[in-house]
């Protein structure tokens, strides 16, 4: 008997009765990825940053040191993960402090920059937030040892990823549409459109959502996009929710463009969207730690500063964070 979406509603575009789909999306062709991965192992990318991996950790990474201040900050511990303090409530955002981002320990990307902390060091959880299924977004093992650490955390998660937090231990699960939000120790936490898409096996495609997060606290409105492409659809979000004070935006996996430009955002379009968003403090995310597309670890930072600067604007508001590096919001 063929898979039916438990959650179709015929009146949201973003649903099928098949799963889920982009409202915005022309998607890949056929062949698309064996040309890529045929045009990538001959080219041999991706290539080391150009001063190699050991100069580009000394840097752009540094441990977590965990301030004891009572004020709104996040510390980006890399990749897609970020750990916020918003109205004194810790959120972890798409955890993952296992070597390689994959299903199987013997194969897969790794890491290429080590955990700026462990789940030992965190200090209390009140949730966390999963953008989509994606390894290097969900990991079992990371998931497993949060559990065990905090059994009664809570997990905000996208419509179809709710059992599998359970089964892995997950006892308080809050599961969300897009545009739904959830009041959470006085936190609102909103589900907001991303264009992408999930499948961790080869019979699960897009069987459960995608979504990036909005929190808002009491004196902050933080949007953690998850991974997406540009789409005029992101700018739905402040027009729903009202300004964005701080954004997280993706600025890795985008080479080659051709390929990528659908799920990913490059540093120019991180660009053009955070001047649409009006230049709030953004943080670029999705670099720095696993090799998932064609560029180097260090491209992405240097084609945010060229873009910045072919705009004559300095980025003071959108400057990258050392891997484990704190802000305060």
């Amino acid at each position: 008997m063929a898979w039916s979406n438990p959650w179709y509603n015929a009146s949201l575009a973003h649903h099928t009765p098949q799963g889920f789909r982009n409202t915005n999306d022309s998607g890949h062709q056929p062949g698309d990825v064996e040309r890529w991965r045929k045009e990538r192992k001959a080219a041999g990318l991706p290539k080391p940053p150009a001063e190699g991996y050991d100069a580009f950790i000394r840097q752009w990474w540094q441990p977590v040191t965990l301030n004891t201040l009572e004020e709104d900050g996040v510390w980006w511990l890399g990749h897609a993960s970020l750990l916020l303090r918003l109205s004194g409530k810790y959120i972890l955002t798409d955890p993952v402090f296992s070597r390689r981002a994959s299903p199987v320990s013997f194969a897969g990307p790794t890491r290429k920059t080590p955990p700026v902390t462990s789940v030992a060091a965190l200090p209390s959880l009140d949730a966390v937030v999963i953008s989509h299924n994606h390894f290097d977004h969900l990991d079992s093992a990371t998931v497993r040892q949060l559990l065990r650490r905090f059994p009664q955390l809570t997990f905000f998660v996208p419509l179809g990823l709710g059992a599998w937090c359970r089964r892995r231990g997950a006892k308080q699960v809050i599961e969300l549409d897009w545009w739904q939000s959830y009041v959470f120790e006085g936190v609102v936490f909103t589900a907001v459109p991303a264009q992408h898409w999930s499948m961790r096996s080869l019979w699960d495609r897009n069987r459960s959502l995608w979504c990036g997060w909005v929190f808002e606290g009491q004196n902050q409105r933080f949007w953690f996009s998850g991974d997406t492409g540009y789409t005029p659809e992101l700018l739905t979000i402040p027009e729903r929710l009202g300004k964005l004070d701080t954004v997280a935006i993706p600025v890795g996996a985008y080479a080659p463009r051709w390929f990528m430009s659908v799920h990913h955002m490059d540093p120019q379009s991180a660009v053009a969207l955070w001047q649409q968003l009006g230049m709030p403090r953004a943080i670029p995310i999705h670099w720095g730690v696993f090799e998932l597309a064609d560029e180097s670890l260090d491209e992405p930072v240097k084609e945010l500063a060229q873009a910045l600067k072919n705009i004559s604007l300095p980025g003071d508001n959108f400057q990258p964070l050392r891997i484990g590096q704190y802000l305060s919001l």
